[in-house]
């Protein structure tokens, strides 16, 4: 477990300070407008990759999976580096990100029982969102000093991230590979299994609309600051991100502590509050109050998200294998940040800050939606 969760660590550190240095290479070359397509450009690889992704996560060891992944977005960057459009070499990191999404999840249940999936969910989650925290950190920094520099250090991460890959215990595949024909098939037929489980669609939807609302906040962190707090720097946003992380670290280790799959429910009102914290964010003028908002996101985000990710890993491995599960989930995931993402590009028109409450109001809206359907079908 231990060269799994440094592997993650690495991988989901180079992540986030690449995201954050494509953006000041943006700025810097008079293109910050383009920042929404490049969350686009990342993300179409997971939709299109999804039937297969999945099926390539349990055909072989997931170590194995986890280091073509990353070996995809160390090419990637490279290519940025070399000085190719950023918005096509971050679409590279996004296909290496995509094959490496599944085996990082769908590794777990072939390591843990039930009873200790959300545990092990909660330590990945914890490694993910600690990187993310010094990822973005480390990326505005250092971006702010030189682009350059900044994705040289991204590059490293990523070599290092793919020799722990190489440490991780060969595992045996959790299905034999099938033939390329049969590939869509198989994708759409785990879809409809999926679907039609009450529990694996509540997490489905659910963690689709968390994940979706994160992404779209990540970017409008970048408009919104220059307008709220008057700083028009990337070390700024880039922290107000990783604050985030700071809350979702301490949500998961709550949701490790007190979430049962049993009693997954629970998670609801956390999920249901994410929605007015962002809202009454839109109205504050001090980075010591957003400071405050953003971690009890966060926290809120990390409570929610962690139980779900481990019901759908639970279901999924025992219905069609978990790395076909999570390729489904990706899917779902990546198609409503790639809607939401592209609604807010289309209505960067709209002031900074009444953008930010409208996505709040949406994103309460949403998980209103997302508590009444499940308990409707629960009762039932």
């Amino acid at each position: 477990m231990l060269a799994v969760l440094v592997a993650q660590f690495l991988s989901a550190f180079a992540d986030n300070a690449l995201l954050v240095a494509a953006i000041a290479s943006l700025k810097l070359h008079g293109a910050a407008g383009l920042a929404p397509m490049l969350q686009e450009f990342f993300v179409v690889p997971f939709v299109l990759l999804a039937p297969f992704v999945g099926s390539f996560a349990d055909a072989i060891p997931k170590g194995r999976a986890m280091f073509i992944g990353n070996a995809l977005k160390l090419a990637g960057s490279t290519l940025m580096v070399l000085g190719m459009n950023p918005l096509v070499s971050y679409a590279i990191v996004g296909i290496g990100a995509a094959a490496y999404s599944p085996a990082k999840y769908g590794i777990l249940p072939q390591l843990f029982g039930p009873s200790k999936l959300v545990k092990a969910n909660g330590l990945l989650e914890g490694s993910t969102i600690a990187a993310i925290l010094l990822g973005v950190v480390a990326g505005g920094v250092v971006a702010d000093r030189s682009v350059e520099a900044a994705l040289l250090f991204v590059l490293a991460c990523y070599a290092m991230a793919a020799g722990v890959n190489l440490l991780i215990p060969k595992l045996p595949p959790e299905r034999a590979a099938i033939s390329f024909e049969t590939l869509l098939p198989d994708f759409f037929s785990a879809f409809r299994r999926l679907l039609g489980n009450g529990d694996a669609r509540f997490t489905l939807v659910g963690t689709s609309l968390f994940w979706g609302s994160g992404a779209t906040l990540r970017i409008a962190l970048f408009a919104w600051v220059p307008v709220a707090l008057s700083i028009s720097d990337n070390k700024t946003p880039s922290t107000l991100m990783g604050v985030v992380s700071i809350g979702i670290v301490f949500g998961a280790a709550a949701a490790a502590a007190w979430v049962r799959l049993e009693k997954v429910n629970r998670v609801l009102l956390a999920g249901i509050a994410i929605g007015p914290l962002i809202a009454i964010l839109s109205s504050v003028g001090s980075e010591s109050a957003a400071v405050v908002l953003l971690v009890l996101v966060g926290f809120c985000g990390g409570f929610y998200a962690v139980p779900l990710n481990a019901l759908l890993q639970e279901r999924g491995h025992e219905m069609i294998g978990a790395g076909r599960a999570l390729a489904v989930q990706n899917f779902f995931e990546n198609i409503t940040i790639f809607t939401l993402v592209g609604v807010y590009a289309a209505s960067s028109g709209l002031p900074a800050r009444e953008a930010v409450a409208f996505f709040g109001l949406f994103v309460l809206a949403g998980m209103l939606a997302v508590a009444a359907l499940r308990l409707k079908c629960w009762k039932a």
